[in-house]
């Protein structure tokens, strides 16, 4: 049986990212966030959110605006909040532990494209999952790329390029993000 564009994504297999099925994915996330974004109460907005298909408890936050690719490949833990102005390519899973603060303007991406501009210009893509652990702070502006494991207690300085996964309880800053901890 032949894998779909989504289930391809989804398993970290190529995929191509132009397919018109996934295209509609995004145009339909795309419409329930702009309800997020505008809508004043939090009740409600907490219900776009569930309705996208992230899993978000009720005593976590997320403060708009927010964009997403596709919103339903997002898992926050307990007790978690993310500033506004987040954008978080969740074409892999990102999965957001509890007691996590994300500051502002913060970007998780998911989403890789081939090196080879014909492939890329073809749609070719990976997506590789990001993990942030209970208990991170990502400081505001912080850039965090594909396939990225942050544990346990981290810390990202502000305006942090994170390329590669980082050690529980570890600090880093910079572009790109290296360990502060003397």
């Amino acid at each position: 049986m032949c894998m779909s564009e989504l289930e391809k994504m989804l398993n970290g297999i190529v995929y191509n990212c132009q397919c018109k099925a996934l295209e509609k994915l995004r145009e339909e996330a795309s419409v329930l966030l702009r309800h997020f974004n505008n809508e004043p109460n939090s009740d409600l907005r907490h219900e776009i959110l569930v309705n996208l298909g992230i899993k978000v408890p009720l005593d976590s936050c997320i403060i708009p605006p927010l964009d997403m690719s596709y919103g339903s490949h997002l898992s926050i833990g307990n007790q978690s909040y993310i500033n506004s102005g987040a954008l978080i390519l969740d074409n892999g899973y990102v999965n957001i532990g509890s007691h996590v603060m994300i500051g502002p303007r913060v970007q998780i991406y998911t989403a890789s494209h081939a090196l080879d501009a014909d492939r890329r210009i073809a749609g070719d893509e990976v997506a590789k999952p990001v993990t942030i652990n209970d208990k991170a702070w990502i400081g505001g502006g912080a850039i965090i790329l594909p396939g990225v494991t942050i544990g346990e207690g981290a810390v990202i300085g502000a305006g942090s390029v994170v390329t590669k996964d980082v050690a529980s309880y570890d600090r880093v800053a910079g572009n790109p993000a290296r360990s502060i901890i003397k």
